[in-house]
């Protein structure tokens, strides 16, 4: 069995796969301010609510957007299992050609996404994340990584406009009663829900547009099930997707494979 991490500007997602099968997908708020002792304890307790002893566990894989925490959740992991962990970024293999200006720039959760997507999708494919940021990956026909978008998440854009606003509060992120707001609150909820969904079904046209085809299309994270269901394109949404791309990864770059 082994114990995969992302490591988010949010959340941290954690799971255990042996094979195929996942045993269990959790995610820990990120706190650059815990120690490695402290996520390990959380680790540790997630590993025990699932029945999951650590001597089962041969070996580990994480991948980070937050530089500051990869260490720090290397240690804790390697605390709890007592094995090398392994972390996605240059010397470990993906399999993945990086069609970009600077590669080394791409975040690796992008990366992960895209070996998982290319494994279970037709290329081209275009993979949706959305969670503190809102990212949109094209996969080309050839299967390399072809770019992509960045976009503000909704969550994030949601608190820049009640930060930068004087008049309007905070709210949480679900569905309006219509998309016609007829208050402050509910003509919120149809701009942050319906206005992303909108964006993304706006996004995809101009990728399959610009490529000249139509796309396979995937989406994740953690706010991909409160917004790809208004979307108007049908999108499936793998919660797990990231945690597929690395177990391919570990096992590309294991040595008993």
């Amino acid at each position: 069995m082994i114990l995969a991490i992302d490591i988010g500007n949010t959340n941290l997602t954690i799971g255990c796969f042996e094979g195929e099968q996942i045993y269990f997908a959790e995610r820990l708020s990120t706190d650059l301010t815990r120690t490695d002792l402290e996520y390990a304890v959380s680790i540790k307790t997630i590993l025990e609510l699932y029945g999951i002893k650590e001597s089962r566990i041969r070996g580990g894989i994480i991948s980070s957007v937050v530089p500051p925490l990869t260490k720090v959740i290397a240690q804790a992991a390697k605390k709890v299992i007592h094995r090398q962990i392994k972390v996605v970024g240059p010397g470990v293999k993906t399999g993945l050609n990086i069609h970009m200006d600077q590669p080394a720039q791409v975040g690796s959760d992008r990366i992960v996404n895209a070996v998982a997507a290319i494994e279970a999708y037709e290329a081209p494919i275009i993979v949706v994340d959305l969670g503190t940021a809102t990212t949109i990956s094209l996969i080309d026909e050839k299967k390399n990584y072809a770019g992509g978008m960045i976009l503000p998440g909704v969550a994030t854009a949601l608190e820049a406009l009640t930060e930068k606003t004087s008049q309007l509060p905070k709210i949480s992120i679900e569905q309006p009663r219509k998309a016609i707001g007829k208050n402050t609150v509910d003509c919120m909820k149809s701009g942050i829900i319906y206005g992303s969904a909108a964006c993304i079904d706006g996004m995809i046209d101009r990728i399959e547009d610009e490529i000249g085809q139509k796309a396979s299309l995937v989406a994740t994270g953690g706010l991909a099930g409160t917004i790809i269901p208004h979307c108007k394109k049908e999108i499936p949404i793998d919660e797990t997707l990231l945690l597929k791309g690395l177990q391919l990864i570990y096992n590309r770059n294991d040595e008993k494979n």
